[in-house]
């Protein structure tokens, strides 16, 4: 749906790349690689997206790198939309419903970096979570985002790296 009204794929997998996580920082090159494009096509999206200050524009050394600019009036906005794209709302929300005593919920993997290769990690971190629930949960959600989905279960808080969609101890 979201392709309906951004045409531009190039522009939507910076969308997705930078907006999925606002932690996420790249340079040309590296998404050309990434993306498999050449970097004319790519440079003109991030030159369209850092005029409309969209993304922020850093000068390392001889390397320019991009990401999302958070103070952006549309950015919670725009974070949000990306999200709902992926799917990600949906899968928080079928994971409290009815999971237990839910401590996290992380993405890991691809997602986390945002790449969307059409693989969603998570790690869903809790006391007495319920297994048989996430076993069921795991084709139905599949089917709701159109992507394939891999949970990871743990009784213990998930420190590494990831993105944090829900944490009862931060109040995210």
């Amino acid at each position: 749906m979201l392709e309906s009204l951004i045409t531009s794929k190039t522009r939507l997998r910076l969308l997705v790349k930078f907006f999925v996580n606002d932690r996420n920082q790249s340079h040309l090159r590296g998404l050309a690689d990434e993306f498999g494009e050449s970097t004319n096509a790519i440079r003109k999206e991030l030159n369209n997206l850092t005029q409309a200050g969209i993304l922020l524009k850093h000068s390392e050394k001889n390397k320019i790198s991009y990401q999302a600019n958070t103070q952006h009036p549309f950015y919670i906005n725009i974070r949000d939309i990306i999200r709902k794209y992926l799917g990600l709302d949906m899968l928080l929300e079928q994971i409290l419903e009815r999971m237990g005593e839910v401590g996290q919920v992380v993405l890991v993997g691809d997602i986390s970096k945002g790449i969307d290769s059409g693989k969603i990690d998570v790690v869903v971190t809790g006391e007495n979570l319920n297994k048989d629930y996430i076993n069921s949960l795991t084709k139905r959600i599949e089917e709701m985002i159109e992507r394939k989905v891999v949970f990871m279960l743990k009784n213990d808080r998930y420190e590494s790296n990831g993105l944090v969609l829900f944490d009862t101890k931060i109040g995210a």
